[in-house]
């Protein structure tokens, strides 16, 4: 198993990802993904487990943090991020950590949750507090509910004003960035290292070797398939529309399901603003058009701009949204849970962008009329 000690790797290899502090303790190998790029669990010499998160946010500075993860009886160097385990009061700031720490049974640990009314998960909503948003945090509540630790996401760089509040709480925290993995499979392994966190190893790693195994089933039954339609993505902003990078987890579904981005052009690893009319342009040599924000049917989509409605996928009806599973205050379970089921947003793909889908054969996705 990959949770023991890989000594060979150790020996043979640097892209096991064996890091050197400063004090030239050589740290060895504890788990090491296969497709996440942004986190490897370690173990130094005293056997005390770390994680160590790596440019968990979108940005050009560089940004490592480690965290210890230790047994009661153990203790962190002086002035590290420690936690120890299993941690039972977990605090989230997405939703995404939920869907994790429940595929592993760890749900009852989650005690603040960000956007509580947005959440999917009931059992959650009814039990954890709310905890606030991004800078405007409820640190009260953060406190009484007793939080163990606290799960980050930072969109575009370190958030020094809450880990400086939270360093002063004495509430360690911890960045995750499954969201900035552009592999489906990346995004899910995250939850290796959230089941290492609160005890429940075992359970974490078999959960997702069981849906890396899926999921590459999958694939390779789409790569079968001889026709490849072209996909469009997306819909404007303030009249720019946004084209994710070929890299990017949307267009890594699309062609994992079989198909084609209809903009291959965007190599680099972030959005591409375009022109309206240039949008306009690909979406008519798009087969499917995916991923339409907050629009539920073709007549509101036309509503928005009557060009639309000469679009191939509208005029055939092959517009397909996210949206189907989503709670009365706007929750989305695809934002939520969709991370740690890859597969079965990948069976939705393949289901529409090979057999024309209906709704009601889908799990995430929803044919607007």
């Amino acid at each position: 198993m990959r949770w023991i000690v890989y000594i060979l790797c150790a020996l043979f290899t640097v892209s096991c990802q064996t890091s050197k502090r400063a004090d030239s303790e050589v740290f060895a190998p504890y788990y090491t993904p296969k497709y996440a790029q942004s986190f490897a669990i370690v173990t130094d010499s005293e056997s005390r487990k770390i994680l160590i998160v790596s440019n968990p946010y979108q940005s050009d500075k560089p940004f490592e943090q480690r965290v210890y993860l230790l047994d009661k009886d153990q203790k962190a160097p002086k002035g590290e991020v420690a936690v120890t385990i299993p941690a039972t009061k977990i605090s989230c700031l997405s939703s995404s950590h939920i869907a994790m720490l429940d595929a592993v049974g760890a749900s009852e640990y989650i005690v603040g949750v960000s956007g509580l009314k947005y959440i999917t998960n009931t059992a959650v909503r009814s039990r954890a507090v709310e905890i606030g948003y991004d800078t405007a945090l409820n640190y009260e509540n953060i406190k009484a509910a007793g939080t163990e630790v606290i799960l980050l996401y930072g969109l575009y760089g370190e958030q020094s004003g809450i880990t400086t509040k939270l360093t002063q709480l004495g509430i360690p925290y911890i960045y995750i960035g499954d969201y900035i993995e552009s592999s489906p499979l990346g995004k899910a392994e995250w939850i290796v290292a959230l089941s290492a966190l609160c005890g429940a190893e075992s359970e974490g790693l078999k959960y997702f070797e069981a849906l890396e195994s899926r999921y590459n089933a999958l694939k390779a039954q789409a790569a079968k398939y001889t026709t490849r339609p072209k996909v469009m993505l997306n819909t404007p902003y303030r009249d720019t529309w946004f084209m994710p990078s070929v890299r990017s987890y949307a267009v890594t579904l699309i062609t994992d399901a079989g198909a084609e981005y209809i903009y291959p052009q965007n190599c680099s690893a972030q959005s591409e603003p375009i022109s309206l009319e240039q949008a306009l342009l690909l979406a008519s040599k798009a087969d499917f058009w995916l991923n339409v924000g907050n629009t539920e049917s073709l007549a509101q989509l036309c509503r928005e701009n009557p060009k639309f409605a000469s679009v191939p996928a509208v005029a055939n009806s092959r517009v397909y949204n996210n949206t189907k599973r989503t709670t009365e205050s706007g929750g989305s379970d695809f934002w939520e849970s969709g991370a740690v089921k890859a597969d079965v947003v990948l069976h939705d793909m393949i289901k529409i962008l090979h057999h024309n889908a209906t709704t009601d054969s889908l799990y995430y996705y929803k044919q607007l009329q």
